[in-house]
């Protein structure tokens, strides 16, 4: 099946909003983080919750990974547009962890926003 102009249009701004996400956690730019999340967001991992503020203040106080040489390995894995609501999933390398996240968008005045976040480390451990 192929996709109209305008669900292309669509999946390449959501495609730049995840660009900006992946930009934000590598370079630790709490700045571009905050202009593509509601402000009521929540990210949850198994037995973690946290709000915006306290996440930005998270990635605001630790090295970037881009301060650490590390390579820019982001990637997206899926994206799920329905309307004005979109799922993506992603894999985020940041240090020694590997990260799926499943962000949430919605898009509202025009603007998609990531008004979700969920996230585990799939590391295997101890090997």
């Amino acid at each position: 099946m192929t996709q109209s102009y305008h669900e292309m249009i669509e999946i390449d701004q959501v495609k730049a909003t995840v660009k900006q996400y992946f930009t934000g956690l590598h370079y630790g730019d709490t700045t571009k983080l905050k202009a593509i999340f509601h402000h009521d967001t929540q990210l949850k991992a198994p037995n973690l919750r946290r709000n915006m503020s306290q996440w930005l203040a998270l990635v605001d106080t630790r090295v970037s990974p881009y301060s650490k040489g590390k390579p820019f390995a982001y990637r997206v894995l899926s994206i799920d547009i329905v309307h004005h609501q979109a799922m993506v999933k992603v894999y985020c390398p940041l240090f020694e962890h590997h990260y799926i996240d499943f962000l949430g968008l919605l898009k509202e005045d025009g603007k998609w926003k990531i008004v979700s976040k969920m996230y585990d480390d799939i590391a295997i451990k101890g090997v």
